[in-house]
């Protein structure tokens, strides 16, 4: 969703190899997913996105008689996999016009599959309670008045301002440096560890301003607020150490390798089919997280309830 600038390309090739498990027929001469291949899926480490390749897979399999890998990635090393033949699909991203650029437009070795049918949001939050005690805070222009409400023993004396994996896509570090905040970025080092912070934050009443997003399922359990940022504007991200602005609405989408999309299978069809709602999004990643549901047995739920959602999706004759 959400990377950053990384390593040289050179290490996140060796990264990739060494994440990705045994190599698959995707760098071979025969398209990885043809004639009920295996079809290599990039796992990236957010729920929600676990909750589309869950779906994707379960019907792959069940439904159509592929293999699936799942190969656990960051984003930029997923996309790597694009030209190692690691990768056939991403089916979350989370914009990355630079990405884009290089894989796509440069080299050549990956391709557009068209939007998930989430539309995604990144922010700042507080809660709820926070909101209803302190009116102004949702004004990123009265944070400074706050900022001691947020001091922790990582923070060195400053405001915390809790980020989750540092491989997200974040600018909090310039904002906070060129909106003069005075607050310090502490990365929580996941997704888990940043929805335990802020289920504290609202059962216990403590202070958290936090970076988030959605689609996510704990807007439908918890109630937290987004703070207003300077308006986005197209371009006022564009240098990332000059960033003073919010972030961008998101058009998610899926990208393919090019060999994958033009070998042109099912399993390849499918991917491009592939659309569905925020809802139907937190709905799985809820089975996942909170009811103790594997991938298959999330997946199975929902396909069995959502017959009339998926059924488009499967190729004629598959």
């Amino acid at each position: 969703m959400r990377t950053l600038r990384t390593a040289a390309a050179a290490a996140l090739i060796v990264t990739l190899t060494a994440c990705g498990g045994a190599t698959s027929g995707a760098g071979e001469d025969e398209p990885s997913a043809g004639a009920k291949g295996t079809v290599n899926l990039a796992i990236n480490p957010w729920v929600g996105y676990e909750a589309n390749a869950a779906v994707i897979a379960y019907l792959l399999e069940k439904k159509m008689g592929y293999t699936v890998e799942k190969k656990e990635l960051k984003e930029e090393i997923a996309w790597q996999g694009f030209e190692t033949g690691e990768v056939d699909a991403i089916v979350e991203n989370w914009g990355h016009p630079d990405l884009k650029k290089t894989y796509i437009e440069d080299k050549k070795v990956a391709v557009e599959v068209g939007p998930t049918g989430n539309q995604g949001v990144i922010g700042w939050y507080v809660p709820q309670w926070m909101v209803d005690k302190y009116p102004d805070i949702t004004d990123w222009k009265s944070l400074n008045k706050y900022a001691d409400l947020f001091k922790t023993s990582e923070s060195k004396g400053k405001g915390q301002f809790l980020a989750g994996d540092p491989s997200f896509v974040t600018n909090d570090e310039a904002l906070v440096t060129n909106l003069k905040l005075n607050y310090t970025v502490v990365y929580s080092g996941s997704e888990a560890a940043i929805i335990k912070a802020a289920q504290q934050a609202s059962a216990q009443t403590k202070p958290l301003l936090f970076y988030f997003y959605e689609p996510q399922w704990l807007f439908a359990k918890e109630k937290y607020v987004r703070v207003k940022l300077p308006e986005y504007k197209e371009g006022c991200d564009a240098d990332p150490k000059k960033v003073a602005c919010d972030y961008p609405d998101y058009v998610l989408d899926k990208i393919a390798s090019k060999k994958f999309a033009d070998g042109n299978s099912t399993a390849y069809q499918l991917v491009k089919n592939f659309t569905w709602t925020n809802d139907d999004q937190n709905l799985v990643s809820d089975y996942l997280t909170n009811q103790g549901m594997s991938a298959e047995q999330a997946a199975e739920k929902w396909v069995n309830e959502h017959e009339s959602t998926w059924k488009p999706w499967i190729p004629a004759g598959s």
